[in-house]
């Protein structure tokens, strides 16, 4: 038995096939063209292709909350950018470090003094996913949302009985009495137990202070919240931590009715990665389409192609 070369029959379907994706490639591009012309027609900056034209901002907060030099980046451009008329922080985070929940704070705050900030909480945005909410002028929960968190917390593990029993013993030279804790090879001391619970009444309060000022809420009402629970939205409307059941369609007809800021502008959302990250992700994704659309009309010839027998 030998194979049978392709007869013209089969090569004439892969010129068609070929043929055919190459026109679906040649409308998509049209689409695209036509699109974007529409667009400029129109003013509409949906695309956020135009970056002189109205809009509102939209930040996404999610996973763990840290010190991202490229948010505060954004939102200070944000901040000086005559062109976005609004911002809304879409929060989805179960917190983060203290001091990336107080970065995030303080930028949002600058933003907050020269223009609209809503906060639109999703799932979740507990402990510092809350903290970032304080600064706006209207925040939204879903009656589901869990929120709240408001306090600190200082974990260490304490291994040295685990140690003991393997054999092992660590040696620490500290240079005062509180360098080495917490330390997870010996247990803390009394004394490093009531250092560290210093530090961490202190971070408390400082949290404590913020939800003070972005609820506009007495510090004795404050701190009865703040022992670290969580709440529902709908419990954190009735304790005023949050002001509104709703998602970004009330957060939008409040700044229209509330602040002006005109429903039918389109929303941009805040892009983190730099022009050379956008653009080689693209590349690789149109890369990896043509490869997979290709190798498809292949195997399509190659199923259509049986070896016959002599």
């Amino acid at each position: 038995m030998r194979a049978m070369p392709l007869d013209a029959d089969l090569l004439v379907d892969r010129r068609r096939l070929k043929r055919r994706l190459s026109l679906w490639r040649g409308l998509a591009v049209l689409g695209l063209a036509g699109l974007v012309l529409a667009l400029l027609l129109r003013g509409d900056d949906r695309l956020g292709l135009f970056p002189g034209g109205a809009h509102i901002a939209r930040l996404e907060v999610e996973g763990f909350i840290g010190d991202d030099r490229r948010v505060q980046e954004a939102l200070e451009r944000i901040r000086r950018d005559d062109t976005t008329r609004a911002l809304i922080v879409a929060i989805d985070s179960p917190g983060g470090s203290v001091a990336g929940g107080e970065a995030l704070h303080t930028a949002l705050r600058r933003v907050a003094e020269r223009k609209p900030v809503v906060a639109v909480m999703g799932g979740t945005a507990a402990s510092a996913g809350y903290m970032a909410a304080l600064p706006a002028a209207r925040v939204f929960a879903r009656e589901a949302t869990v929120t709240g968190s408001i306090g600190v917390v200082l974990q260490s593990v304490d291994a040295s009985e685990l140690a003991g029993r393997l054999g092992v013993r660590v040696e620490a030279l500290p240079s005062g009495a509180f360098k080495d804790q917490p330390n997870p090879f010996r247990p803390l001391t009394e004394e490093g137990r009531a250092e560290l619970m210093r530090v961490v009444r202190d971070l408390h309060e400082q949290f404590v202070a913020m939800v003070v000022a972005g609820r506009n809420m007495p510090p004795e009402r404050v701190r009865a919240l703040a022992d670290g629970r969580i709440f529902t939205g709908r419990e954190a409307v009735a304790l005023g931590l949050v002001d509104q059941i709703g998602g970004e369609a009330e957060a939008r007809a409040w700044l229209a009715e509330a602040r002006e800021v005109p429903a039918g502008l389109p929303v941009r959302d805040i892009e983190l990665r730099g022009f050379t990250e956008r653009t080689l992700r693209a590349g690789v994704s149109t890369l990896l389409g043509a490869v997979v659309s290709e190798w498809l009309v292949v195997d399509r010839v190659r199923a259509l192609w049986q070896p016959s027998p002599l």
